[in-house]
């Protein structure tokens, strides 16, 4: 039995990126950069204004107040992709739109709620106080300076680097290719949604909730049909997931029972474990391993243990095989609102509610059949062997609503 840290790096250390594909920045949204993006441009291009009002030289409202407004001579207007051919010179103002190319001669804007027409000068404005040079210009340069880095090579894009790439004029980005992963569940006791249950059976959920993991860490999954607890059956289908995907998560089958096909079934088809069993509590029964450039995760059956076995172990792997800097959960400080008590002789990730307030609660009893404490939990508590987290404890949320 292998820790989880030593499990994790024995994971990891096969794993090399996926190859590089082309994709437009439209799409790009969850996937991960292969390679550095250094802005084509300044952003913003030009000089331009913060506000609809007027252009103007500050050195012109020096002296303005609401006693001794200053008057200026409007010299032209200049709306947002037009250009003033002119410049402002000592005495003038230009009307300009948020938006608007700065007009040579001008270092401030005065937004319009600030000033008023002159009614007896129709070209002229009343400025009423005092403008500091730069004042509601958005500078050149001041978002990103053409060369600078946008984003870094293993980003997984959101929507907000996916704005500052379009921003700067960009169409296609190089990716590293979405792994996909097939998705098996064994066991004779388990039956599809919808189909009814025969004595002694279960309707399956382990792969669509796998499924919905599997997205969300940017890979793609491919659901199979459920394989029956035959070494036959068992081999085959984990035949035709690897030939068909990049790696293959079976739920079921991984422990010591006289119907647990995965382990023996991966060797006889030329497949090689890496390791079985991990220190943790739930999860335990995990098995790694290799067939080629095709990997294996064998994750326990009852469904909080594979939801753990895949955070903890699987969903790592998918990261680096997309070439991601980020591979872990999003660790999220927290305080307990009541004990978190761990008696046993293994880490137990214990699933925990976070408020909004930081608060961490338990969702209750921790056994690994119960699908209500996975659908009450948006993360785990690491809690060491034999260990009390006593109420108002400061903990370490492993969130996976992130």
């Amino acid at each position: 039995m292998v820790e989880l840290e030593d499990a994790l790096n024995r994971i990891l250390a096969t794993i090399q990126p996926l190859e590089q594909e082309t994709v437009s920045v439209a799409e790009a949204e969850g996937r991960v950069l292969a390679e550095p993006i250094l802005s084509p441009v300044d952003l913003p291009r030009f000089d331009n204004s913060a506000m609809d009002g007027y252009a103007v030289r500050a050195a012109d409202l020096a002296a303005a107040s609401a006693e001794k407004p200053a008057v200026l001579c409007v010299r032209g207007k200049v709306p947002a992709g037009g250009i003033f051919a002119g410049q402002v010179a000592a005495g003038s103002c230009v009307r300009v739109f948020t938006g608007s190319i700065l007009p040579t001669g001008a270092d401030a804007v005065v937004m319009q709620e600030d000033t008023r027409l002159d009614p007896s000068r129709p070209d002229s404005v009343l400025f009423f106080e005092a403008a500091q040079p730069w004042d509601n210009i958005r500078l050149s340069g001041e978002d990103a300076k053409c060369g600078t880095v946008l984003a870094k090579a293993g980003d997984r894009l959101k929507f907000g680097q996916i704005a500052l790439l379009a921003a700067a004029g960009l169409l296609d980005l190089k990716v590293s290719r979405r792994p996909s992963i097939g998705l098996l569940a064994t066991g004779s006791e388990l039956a599809e949604s919808g189909r009814a249950l025969q004595p002694g059976q279960i309707y399956e959920s382990n792969r669509v909730m796998l499924a919905s993991l599997v997205k969300r860490a940017g890979a793609q999954p491919d659901i199979f049909p459920l394989v029956p607890d035959t070494m036959e059956a068992t081999r085959c289908s984990l035949e035709e997931a690897l030939t068909r995907c990049d790696a293959a998560i079976t739920t079921g089958g991984v422990s010591v029972g006289e119907f647990d096909f995965v382990k023996a079934a991966f060797e006889l088809m030329g497949g090689t474990l890496n390791f079985w069993k991990v220190s943790i509590k739930p999860g335990k029964p995990f098995v790694f391993g290799r067939a080629g450039k095709k990997l294996l995760f064998g994750l326990p059956g009852n469904p909080v243990s594979a939801v753990v076995t895949f955070l903890l172990l699987a969903r790592p792997a998918l990261a680096r095989m997309q070439g991601a800097s980020e591979e872990g959960l999003f660790a999220c400080p927290g305080t307990l609102s009541a004990p978190l008590a761990n008696t046993a002789d293994r880490r137990h990730f214990m699933r925990v509610f976070q408020d909004q307030g930081g608060r961490v609660r338990s969702v209750g009893t921790q056994a690994s059949h119960l699908l209500s404490s996975v659908a009450n939990a948006n993360g785990l508590v690491d809690v060491p062997p034999r260990t009390t987290f006593a109420s108002g404890a400061n903990v370490s949320v492993l969130r996976w609503d992130y």
